[in-house]
């Protein structure tokens, strides 16, 4: 069977044994599905998923966390390569263009041993209580994967059984993955060797320009430039 066929066949499957979920809803792009479901379904949605016999997921490869805030923009471009930089590594930035209801997404990424088929299926989360149901219930492996996407993206997994920082140190503050975290951090930290340990202080870095001054094109990007033409014209300047 065909990967395309077996996308196909996914689909039939999906059909026939979500449909009681009228809220539910999958997409096709790049030959894969993301299955989109509302957060108080998830546990209902998750257990037919592994426990079908049709569809046999019985593998969690990864849970992992977004952030949509200012989704679709560019956050990197500059105007003036000269007098301004990145802006993220300078200051918080105010995010008004911010979708409140579905600014988080919780993301699950599921594999099916036996017919050999990927499904990824996507929980949208609000920005004022991401907080979805544990998943650990019917994937153990799932436990660390919730604590990193907790870590990193604050998103809270009801019913976990430990669910605390597994990346940042325990004295971290925010959330490092989301986009309105500033790049140089909110405190930064040193051994004191008068008090023998380690201190926390307000960040020092300075704001300072991240692009180059001068911006010089470069033939080598250019199509049809060659190495061995290149070095011929060298040697006959030379």
């Amino acid at each position: 069977m065909t990967p395309s066929e077996r996308l196909d066949e996914l689909q039939d499957q999906l059909e026939d044994h979500l449909e009681d979920f009228e809220d539910c809803s999958w997409s096709t792009a790049f030959g894969e599905l993301t299955l989109v479901v509302p957060r108080e379904q998830l546990l209902d949605v998750m257990r037919i998923l592994r426990e079908t016999r049709a569809l046999g997921f019985d593998q969690c490869i990864d849970i992992c966390g977004v952030d949509y805030a200012t989704y679709g923009d560019s956050e990197w471009v500059t105007g003036d390569a000269s007098s301004s930089g990145f802006g993220r590594a300078a200051a918080t930035v105010d995010r008004p263009d911010m979708d409140p209801k579905n600014r988080f997404a919780a993301v699950y990424h599921l594999l099916s041993m036996a017919r050999n088929v990927r499904l990824r299926v996507k929980v949208y989360l609000d920005a004022d209580y991401p907080v979805v149901d544990s998943v650990v219930g019917i994937w153990t492996c799932a436990n660390w994967f919730e604590r990193e996407a907790f870590d990193l993206f604050g998103i809270m997994f009801s019913g976990h059984p430990d669910l605390r920082r597994i990346l940042t140190d325990y004295g971290f503050i925010g959330h490092p993955f989301r986009k309105d975290f500033p790049l140089i951090g909110q405190v930064e930290m040193r051994y004191d060797q008068d008090q023998g340990r380690v201190i926390y202080e307000p960040v020092s870095i300075e704001s300072r320009t991240l692009v180059p001054r001068v911006i010089r094109e470069d033939g080598r990007y250019e199509s049809g430039w060659k190495p061995e033409v290149a070095k011929e014209v060298e040697e006959a300047d030379g």
